[in-house]
């Protein structure tokens, strides 16, 4: 059965996410949509659908006239952004909390395991892999899809930068005894430490992208 259009401008968007946040798409670059047709393998039209939902969803900018650019993260992104998210993923871990039961305390184990091991090793792609599969199962637990809708979209933006920061010195460990203490505030049964120390840990992060775009080649723009 061939593909509906529907179906193949979502796998084209899906491809080009990843391309965005892998960094093959850099920020700033103009999508050259003949060359992206070729390369996804499909028409203009559910090409130009998927590059509709990305705008949306605020991975891409569209100048009229011009066409579609890969969007930036900002300085002014990072400060608004990260206080916002930090209150959400605080309350989503307060509410993951008090529902967590054995089951979700023994899978959240298997996580934590699996990101120690690459934080030890050093392996940043993979750690990051698995931080964010931590933070979307702190947010299932949470089931409050009001707030998943909310973090969800503000988490697309901040992946256009945020895993660069596993590159400054010491934020790999730092990150993962952040983790940790969440973790051990959950399975404790304290909510309000487990919310305090998601908001700490996410504002953190904030503050490692600031110094990254101060001291560093970074992807934030001015």
């Amino acid at each position: 059965m061939r593909p509906t259009a529907n179906s193949m401008h979502d796998q084209a968007a899906e491809r080009l996410r990843e391309q965005i946040f892998a960094g093959e798409l850099a920020p700033g670059a103009f999508l050259d949509e003949a060359a992206l047709c070729e390369r996804l393998a499909v028409s203009r039209t559910p090409l130009r659908e998927a590059l509709k939902v990305l705008v949306a969803e605020g991975l891409l900018r569209h100048e009229p006239r011009r066409g579609c650019f890969v969007a930036e993260i900002t300085e002014r992104d990072v400060q608004e952004i990260f206080p916002v998210i930090a209150l959400l993923e605080g309350r989503a871990a307060y509410e993951a909390t008090e529902r967590a039961g054995a089951a979700d305390i023994a899978a959240l184990e298997v996580l934590h395991r699996r990101l120690r091991e690459h934080a030890e090793a050093g392996r940043i792609t993979e750690y990051y892999e698995a931080n964010y599969a931590i933070h979307e199962a702190f947010i299932t637990l949470a089931d409050n899809r009001w707030l998943a809708q909310v973090i969800g979209d503000l988490r697309k933006i901040l992946r256009l930068a945020r895993h660069q920061t596993l590159h400054l010195p010491g934020r790999l460990q730092q990150s993962l005894s952040e983790h940790l203490a969440m973790f051990a505030a959950l399975k404790r049964g304290d909510a309000p430490d487990a919310e305090l120390t998601m908001r700490n840990h996410v504002l953190a992060q904030r503050d490692a992208l600031r110094e990254l775009a101060r001291n560093h080649p970074s992807r934030i723009a001015p």
